[in-house]
């Protein structure tokens, strides 16, 4: 369910509000919006909505049918931007990602970079570790790739963004990158998904390659609900 609060709201008022959803054993999320904060709510144990709206500063308490809660507009009407510095996803200005699938050498990564940012875009991309079809195809460079995209990017005043394809990943992509990216192969790798919902560097989650909106949502769901509120979602395309 989504608690949310008035207006004018003091933080005294939220604070006891959270206070009492958490004795009662639930997981609370807390949104500040322009106007308002609303608190979304997780867990399993049954909790009276008509008892917090009696609390004083809450405006109203609704019910989210859908199984997604915290990606869900209820919870955060005003939308989310992610911000890596400078660089702000999801507000007014389109923000380009743009960069080769795979960085394969010091040359490659050095022209498309100064390319990229000749071009407008903001974020170089650029994968290290490469989930790949055959076997026999080139795996990526790992660490030594990663190395490599982030020397390319600070040369070019760029942010990065680099897949990360497994829990044993996360460490070093985070090393060299502004973003994780979660590859539409790994969309419901849930494992991975709970520890990248523990870290606090965005992650961007692409669309599976045959999963719902829901799946997909779902799946965003994971990384909110560990505590990593800045999801970027990226759209793909499809196999037909």
């Amino acid at each position: 369910m989504v608690v949310v609060m008035e207006e004018r709201a003091s933080d005294a008022q939220i604070e006891r509000v959270v206070a009492y959803l958490v004795e009662k054993g639930m997981d609370v999320h807390r949104s500040t919006g322009v106007s308002r904060t609303v608190l979304g709510v997780v867990g399993t144990h049954p909790t009276d909505p008509a008892l917090i709206e009696m609390m004083e500063g809450v405006h109203e308490v609704l019910r989210i049918t859908e199984p997604y809660k915290l990606a869900s507009r209820a919870f955060k009407p005003d939308g989310t931007i992610v911000a890596i510095d400078d660089v702000r996803v999801g507000g007014d200005e389109v923000i380009v990602m743009a960069g080769p699938c795979s960085v394969e050498t010091e040359e490659q990564i050095f022209t498309s970079a100064a390319a990229v940012r000749r071009a407008g875009a903001k974020i170089l991309r650029g994968g290290a570790f490469k989930p790949r079809s055959s076997p026999y195809s080139f795996q990526g460079l790992g660490e030594d790739g990663l190395k490599l995209l982030r020397a390319a990017a600070n040369k070019e005043s760029l942010k990065v963004v680099s897949e990360v394809m497994d829990v044993s990943q996360i460490d070093v992509v985070g090393r060299y990158s502004d973003i994780y990216q979660v590859g539409a192969r790994n969309m419901q790798n849930y494992t991975l998904l709970r520890e990248l919902g523990k870290t606090r560097k965005p992650v961007l989650l692409k669309r599976g390659i045959a999963a719902t909106i829901e799946e997909w949502l779902l799946s965003a769901e994971y990384l909110l609900a560990g505590g990593n509120s800045d999801v970027i979602l990226c759209e793909r395309g499809i196999r037909t």
